[in-house]
């Protein structure tokens, strides 16, 4: 079967991709869908309160806040590095995270690109860009240079808005056309304290910067070595947002970054990874479940 049978996304759209190395898919996940998702993140959001709460940082656990205030008020009076104690992404193993890997809609949309031989890998985040902490800001980079000797290519990443993100709380920008770029030279940039990978302003060329304003459920999909950044937020709200990565399963499973696990197969469908085996850390489906 060819690549164009397979999966959700137009000739159009794949041809758009190739050329360009992103497409954007406005609302793909409905509210509904974002529910389990949202949960986790809440999860780990009164689990931070709960903290700073018992260390008297905090007077008010805030949990009657609405769902894109709550973090951003409990860290309103608390510095950049009280933030940064919590680390600039999450990874956390919460079912609401996998119901997202897992999405048919997101599988379907990768699957157009590279077949139905998918592979999560264990680099996936959550963003939760608060206000006025540089760390929020992401400097222009390739995902790649987080795994660079990983014998991985392509590697998509799917990146997934659960609130608006636009230009005041802080979108995702992107190059078109570098994903065919090489693996750039990059240094680790110093001053929000996080340890990014950046690549200097002589390296960015003459292609014109794209900002990728989506709406919440929107998703944003591209090539490893393609040109990205993300800006400040400057509104009073969290710019919460969540990228995942997919892979051919044939390529390096980059396990000194974690476990990932088989997320679709038309050869192995039985292989295929649950929710129980995400969470023992098993990269297939046990043979008891």
């Amino acid at each position: 079967m060819s690549q164009q049978n397979l999966g959700s996304l137009t000739k159009e759209q794949i041809d758009f991709y190739n050329e360009e190395g992103y497409i954007v898919l406005p609302n793909l996940l409905t509210e509904k869908e974002m529910i389990p998702v949202k949960e986790a993140m809440m999860t780990k959001v009164s689990m931070i309160a709960d903290e700073l709460f018992q260390a008297g940082l905090v007077s008010d656990k805030l949990e009657d806040r609405p769902f894109p205030l709550r973090l951003a008020e409990l860290f309103v009076d608390l510095t950049a590095e009280d933030f940064l104690k919590y680390g600039r992404s999450w990874r956390d193993r919460l079912p609401g995270y996998f119901d997202l890997m897992t999405n048919l809609k997101i599988l379907d949309a990768v699957t157009s690109l590279i077949g139905d031989e998918l592979f999560a890998n264990p680099v996936y985040n959550t963003r939760p860009k608060i206000p006025k902490v540089a760390a929020g800001a992401v400097p222009w980079h390739q995902d790649k240079s987080y795994w660079p000797g990983a014998n991985a290519n392509p590697v998509i990443t799917v990146w997934i808005a659960i609130v608006d993100a636009n230009e005041v709380n802080g979108c995702l920008h992107i190059k078109p056309k570098t994903h065919r770029k090489r693996v750039l030279k990059w240094y680790q940039e110093q001053e929000s304290g996080t340890g990014y990978t950046a690549l200097r302003e002589d390296q960015l060329g003459k292609t014109n910067t794209v900002p990728l304003p989506v709406a919440a459920g929107s998703a944003i999909l591209f090539n490893d070595r393609c040109l990205h950044m993300s800006t400040p937020n400057n509104s009073h709200e969290v710019r919460w947002s969540v990228d995942l990565r997919y892979q051919p399963t044939d390529q390096d499973p980059m396990l000194d970054h974690g476990i990932g696990f088989l997320a679709r197969s038309g050869l192995y469908p039985e292989r295929v990874a649950r929710l129980e085996d995400w969470l023992a850390e098993r990269p297939e489906r046990a043979k008891d479940y």
